[in-house]
């Protein structure tokens, strides 16, 4: 990305409860900054103190932070000089474009929904996921929700189709994003009542490609563009597959190591096998963005490295800069996709 492109958006970065600590993140900082984008940096004096030196970055005290284990929209609307409230506070008031956290997931979503707003005619706003597909070229496979909403209803995951094909478009380029819906079943009367309700009205929407439902074993098969379903269990696939790749990676790391032959085909394969490390790691697609609010949040891995901060911080540049938010607002209403004009019970 050139620094041509870049200028003119400014992130509003959390620095806060990123595992691998303030140096890891100012370690990220310092790369995006690199390609023009500036930053405006949340947190405590010590966690800001890495970024101080950093040009292109403006450092913002705060008083507090929200971790893991505490209730999030409680603690968001109790704790109002908290890092991420003030940072989610920054874009509302149009100093930022956009939100980034390796934070707190929920304390996140919270801050960014208060301050932000829904989309008019959004009811639920829904975390998309991109899913890095093995040995496969082109845009990431986009799974929403990926947890922002454990229970919805048919109306939410219509609009999760409508809000990840938008995404699609804007932001990863596919042209003509295909949405299925994950249910047990490729027949449309397959999976719950719910399920079953969200496939006709898809069926029927226009502005979407809707190709109808699709299963587990179609997540990493590039069967569809943007895969919906509720968050309980797009988060349990999500951690499934992590789950699996690191199982399936450590059981060819002890085969490789269980004789001479096999520890000389280890090395043959250890070339391949670092490039699909590369392509199964997510800080390559910098987190997953919080869909169907009036502004940009991207909420980062917690394990993020530098290159996962870097391009989180760049996911919401680009974000800002393909109007993603107001080209979603355009189709929702160009299609109908709303509480006013779908069935919402």
């Amino acid at each position: 990305m050139s620094a041509e492109k870049a200028a003119g958006v400014t992130v509003a970065l959390d620095v806060m409860g990123a595992e691998r600590g303030s140096e890891a993140v100012a370690e990220g900082v310092r790369a995006a900054v690199a390609d023009g984008i500036s930053v405006r940096a949340f947190g405590l004096a010590e966690a800001l103190e890495p970024l101080l030196a950093i040009d292109g970055v403006e450092t913002v005290q705060a008083a507090d932070w929200i971790g893991n284990d505490v209730e999030p929209a409680a603690t968001v609307r109790a704790k109002p000089e908290a890092s991420i409230v003030l940072a989610a506070a920054d874009v509302a008031a149009g100093r930022s474009q956009a939100i980034v956290s390796a934070g707190s997931t929920g304390a996140t979503m919270a801050a960014a929904t208060f301050a932000l707003k829904r989309l008019q005619g959004v009811r639920r706003p829904a975390l998309a996921i991109q899913l890095p597909v093995p040995g496969g070229e082109g845009a990431a496979t986009v799974l929403l929700d990926g947890g922002a909403n454990t229970e919805v209803r048919a109306l939410d995951l219509v609009q999760f189709g409508f809000l990840g094909s938008a995404f699609c478009q804007a932001v990863l380029g596919v042209e003509a994003p295909r949405v299925g819906l994950l249910s047990v079943g490729e027949e449309d009367k397959k999976g719950t009542p719910t399920v079953i309700e969200a496939h006709a009205a898809l069926a029927s929407a226009e502005g979407i490609d809707f190709i109808g439902n699709v299963e587990g074993r179609d997540l990493l098969a590039r069967q569809a563009d943007v895969i919906v379903t509720d968050g309980f269990t797009g988060n349990v696939a999500l951690k499934t597959i992590e789950g699996t790749a690191r199982a399936v990676a450590d059981a060819v790391r002890q085969a490789a190591r269980s004789g001479p032959v096999s520890a000389l085909g280890g090395l043959l394969l250890r070339p391949a096998l670092g490039g699909l490390r590369e392509q199964l790691n997510p800080d390559n697609t910098g987190g997953a963005i919080l869909l169907g609010l009036r502004g940009v949040a991207i909420v980062g891995h917690g394990s993020s490295g530098p290159d996962g901060i870097a391009n989180a911080i760049r996911l919401g540049e680009h974000t800002v800069r393909e109007r993603a938010v107001e080209r979603t607002a355009e189709l929702l209403e160009r299609a109908g996709a709303t509480r006013g004009s779908l069935r919402d019970n």
